[in-house]
């Protein structure tokens, strides 16, 4: 019987004391494609985000006329003029910064993401979280000048290092590389904390303990049995931080000073100090095919990585 109440369309109940009808929607009427709500929005993004590609395509074909915003015809010519060393350079430091930064913040992330997961006293979890989280809710900029502050000729580390007698004389940090990647790593370690956090609590407890009952040394357990379930987040949080620090422009625009110049730098350069629109949207679209490729080719090396281990 309640089989044919539900196969209705609707159901129509009646009150005794008043005239109101009520209309109860079945359970099929009542279930609403709730996944559109989220599709649209998604749309709209891509739809934006396809045009504005296309418009930087665009402009890669058209011709810069010095002294004026606007471009000429179409030409070839922007994508020839890229092949100069300069830009090869700027491509290859680009690389190394993001791989250094992906490096650095994983080595330093991780004690911290095991020892958020593992502590046993809710307080110093609750530390390590306000500690790993905090960063987020200040401005790029903000910290960008923090570290100014503090790499500087006069800054905390040089006169710190000049008041325990290591140094006479100020070492240079600033407009370096290594001050640019100290600054980027600062910024990547809370996403590279939260991601190794997460896999590392999805870690069967079980195994380390069948582990050591067989006899193997902290130690061994934790480089044989922790870290290789650990790979996924490891591998997600490189790749992450990696992509991330290839379109980075602040800190290499403050800290390194125009001494370090990211591809990021040299499309602000050409777009807003030479206007050259045309060329800086050849440059975007090589940052971007650089990008992906190195994101495939990691893919790739993941695949062949998680199979091997697999296999092993």
């Amino acid at each position: 019987m309640e089989d044919l109440v539900h196969r209705k369309h609707d159901a129509v109940t009646s009150r005794e004391d008043g005239q109101r009808l009520v209309r109860c929607p079945t359970a099929m009427t009542r279930q609403r494609p709730f996944f559109v709500q989220f599709l649209v929005p998604a749309v709209l993004v891509a739809v934006i985000f396809a045009a504005a590609m296309f418009n930087v395509l665009k402009y890669s074909f058209l011709e810069f006329v010095p002294g004026s915003l606007n471009v000429g015809g179409f030409t070839l010519e922007n994508f020839t003029r890229i092949n100069r060393p300069i830009y090869y350079w700027v491509l290859l430091d680009t690389f190394i910064l993001s791989f250094a930064t992906a490096f650095f913040a994983l080595l330093l992330s991780y004690p911290i993401s095991f020892a958020l997961v593992r502590a046993e006293r809710n307080w110093v979890r609750s530390v390590l979280v306000v500690l790993a989280i905090t960063p987020l809710f200040t401005g790029e900029i903000v910290r960008t000048y923090s570290w100014m502050l503090v790499l500087g000729s006069d800054g905390v580390v040089n006169t710190a290092l000049k008041s325990l007698g290591i140094i006479d004389r100020s070492v240079p940090i600033m407009y370096t590389r290594v001050g640019v990647v100290i600054a980027l790593v600062q910024f990547a370690m809370p996403v590279m904390i939260i991601l190794l956090a997460t896999a590392i609590s999805q870690i069967n407890r079980d195994c380390e303990k069948a582990a050591a009952n067989l006899g193997a040394t902290p130690n061994t357990v934790f480089w044989w049995v922790t870290i290789p379930l650990t790979l996924p987040g490891i591998l997600s949080g490189f790749v992450v931080v990696f992509a991330w620090t290839m379109s980075a422009f602040s800190t290499p625009q403050l800290i390194g000073g125009g001494k370090v110049l990211m591809i990021s730098n040299v499309v602000y350069l050409q777009g807003f100090s030479s206007f050259n629109l045309p060329f800086a949207a050849v440059l975007s679209l090589v940052a971007l095919v650089a990008a992906l490729g190195s994101l495939a080719l990691m893919k790739l090396l993941t695949a062949r990585l998680e199979q091997n281990m697999a296999t092993s």
